[in-house]
């Protein structure tokens, strides 16, 4: 049994949003945004319903977090993303001032990584790899009824 307070116990919570942007026709990416062990915010892609190149899952859980929280930063804070965050998203999460990253699937096309993790806030610490199969297998299914 997995504790609530793990990171795979939030990453499953990711997955369940990510499971909503399946089910809605969206490239199949969830996050959630934690706080004291809390969610605050949850996000998943939704670029097709909302016609938006920049509704990512972790912009949309980003945006909920900041008026969760009644500011713009997010310290102390934690966000769990199914896929490694693009280059757009690593900016935001820089902004933001995010104190950590918890990634499961490594995105080797357009991950932030390719170009280093200097592109996030420099205090912000990353995990990798947690439920990386679990999250994976949703992704590559995702695309393989899409072919």
């Amino acid at each position: 049994m997995l504790s609530v307070n793990s990171d795979e116990h939030f990453m499953q919570q990711a997955l369940r949003q990510a499971q909503l942007a399946a089910d809605a026709g969206e490239v199949p990416v969830g996050a959630v945004v934690v706080a004291n062990n809390q969610i605050i915010a949850r996000g998943h892609n939704q670029t097709e319903q909302l016609t938006d190149v920049t509704a990512h899952a972790e912009i949309i859980a980003l945006t909920a977090a900041a008026n969760f929280l009644g500011g713009k930063y997010l310290k102390g804070c934690t966000l769990y993303v199914t896929l490694e965050p693009c280059v757009m998203c690593a900016g935001a999460l820089a902004w933001a001032q995010l104190d950590r990253l918890v990634y499961g699937a490594p995105d080797d096309k357009r991950g932030f990584m390719r170009f280093g993790r200097e592109l996030l806030h420099p205090k912000t610490k990353i995990e990798f790899g947690i439920l990386h199969e679990a999250c994976g297998a949703l992704m590559q299914g995702f695309f393989r009824e899409k072919r």
